[in-house]
């Protein structure tokens, strides 16, 4: 299963964003009121006003009169958020990665709610409960620095290489999305968790260190401050677009075969949303026909319906971009369930 993803820090959003209602449920007034108000993973709002988002809101608010209010912040930021305002939500619609999009919904923070076309989604990017419904698809990946590096690395073992000692950054696993995201591609690439964290305990003699948001990186990568940072296809490749540097490429597990693994971005209805029927109005907007043909068009990732079949330039690259991969998918229920273990087992591994 997809996110230019050049983000404000969830504390700059907190400030940047107007005050919203104080009520915790839907009081007349508030379900009355023209706004929707989203929480989200960066990658779907362009840098320069461009992004999937950009015109998806701008669209949605033309056609039905409801202003949308964005906060942005790293996968894992966004759902902590949420949870602190669990008594008294302030958001309508919550939008975040795997594993976070499950961790929402096992701390009762998604409302049950089928988007119009929901159906039109595969079964795997969606939950069984209702609660939340992929509205872009995407995949793990890494970039590099086309003008540094003459060609891709190929393997993990080679990060491991003097040349990349404070070259190499990838977000924090259990904060960012993407972050969590090297953690899992590597036990699987690896054959396991302690395999995986004794890989990245050598690595972490090349990594600059933590970054809370993956869309910060690929901006350093393009200017050669990094030679190597983690991502996603579609974030990165909308990225590259305005950083000529970025190159996009997948490591390959212990049998010599690029993997990566579906990260969909999953959108859900916060429960006791103070605008729950706005809320449920954009998710029906998101997953429309239109909405969707544009995912890769403007947004440069991969529409979640799968009766959108893209034929645009992005569409085309992607699918070249992809061609040889080798898709793996994850146990999401034993990561949502170990998620906080695996990720203090990284911090022990690695001194963060």
């Amino acid at each position: 299963m997809p996110r230019t993803r050049i983000t404000l820090a969830i504390a700059l959003a907190l400030l940047a964003t107007p005050a919203l209602s104080a009520c915790g449920g839907s009081s007349s007034s508030a379900s009355d009121a023209k706004e929707v108000t989203v929480y989200s993973a960066d990658g779907l709002k362009g840098e320069k006003g461009d992004g999937w988002y950009d015109k998806v809101f701008a669209d949605f608010t033309k056609q039905t009169g409801i202003k949308v209010k964005y906060v942005e912040g790293g996968s894992g930021e966004i759902v902590q958020r949420a949870v602190r305002e669990k008594s008294n939500p302030q958001a309508d619609v919550l939008v975040t990665l795997p594993p976070f999009i499950q961790q929402a919904g096992a701390k009762g923070l998604l409302e049950k709610y089928e988007p119009k076309d929901a159906g039109r989604v595969s079964g795997a990017d969606k939950a069984t409960d209702g609660t939340w419904t992929s509205v872009v698809d995407n995949y793990f990946g890494f970039v590099y620095n086309k003008k540094e590096l003459t060609q891709a690395p190929k393997t993990w073992d080679e990060l491991l290489d003097a040349k990349y000692k404070n070259k190499l950054q990838y977000s924090t696993p259990g904060v960012a999305g993407d972050g969590t995201a090297v953690l899992i591609k590597a036990m699987h690439d690896f054959g396991g968790k302690d395999q995986a964290l004794a890989y990245l305990k050598k690595l972490q003699a090349n990594n600059v260190g933590p970054s809370a948001s993956t869309g910060k990186l690929a901006p350093k990568v393009d200017k050669g401050e990094l030679l190597v940072a983690n991502g996603d296809v579609q974030m990165n490749y909308a990225q590259s677009k305005t950083m000529p540097g970025l190159g996009i490429w997948f490591p390959a597990d212990k049998n010599g075969k690029r993997t990566t693994f579906a990260l969909p971005y999953a959108a859900g209805l916060v429960t006791k949303a103070p605008h729950t029927e706005n809320g449920k109005k954009l998710l029906d907007f998101m997953l429309a026909q239109k909405q969707q043909q544009e995912v890769s068009e403007i947004g440069g990732g991969f529409a979640a319906r799968q009766d959108v079949k893209a034929t645009d330039a992005n569409a085309i690259a992607l699918t070249k971009l992809m061609d040889g991969v080798d898709f793996f998918e994850p146990d999401w229920n034993d990561i949502n369930k170990n998620l906080t273990s695996y990720v203090e087992d990284w911090k022990s591994a690695t001194g963060s």
